[in-house]
């Protein structure tokens, strides 16, 4: 049986599928980018719980990470930006991922350009997704 913590990265990657982008989870970053973008989720860091007794509750701030890539040789800025604001709105549709978690609650990219010899320049950003959930454990 999958921990608390595997059921809402899993949800969450299910969460950003229906996107036009590519989705992985954990996986390096392909030779070459789709035209629509590629989104990368990173499993991250659940951090120190706040604990809670009687009953014994542990309550996370998750930070899961979304590496988002765009390449694009015309219109790379409007591309990311249209990348960016479907995650916003697919994340927005489901705040609780079915009711799995508490909160979904992305933070403001800071972009960068990244440039590649003999190609178009790539437009990247890392985006934290904060997930808050209760365990009964931080095993469970």
């Amino acid at each position: 049986m999958p921990t608390t913590r595997e059921t809402i990265l899993t949800a969450l990657h299910a969460r950003l599928q229906p996107l036009a982008a590519l989705v992985l989870r954990d996986e390096v970053l392909p030779e070459r980018i789709p035209i629509a973008g590629l989104i990368i989720l990173r499993d991250g860091q659940p951090g120190e719980p706040d604990v809670t007794l009687s009953p014994l509750r542990y309550h996370y701030q998750h930070r899961a990470e979304l590496e988002v890539v765009v390449q694009a040789p015309n219109g790379r800025a409007t591309a990311f930006d249209t990348l960016i604001a479907t995650i916003g709105t697919a994340l927005e549709a489901d705040r609780t991922l079915g009711g799995l978690c508490d909160w979904v609650d992305p933070e403001a990219p800071a972009s960068v350009d990244l440039p590649i010899e003999g190609a178009a320049a790539l437009k990247a950003a890392v985006i934290t997704v904060v997930l808050h959930y209760t365990t009964t454990g931080p095993l469970a």
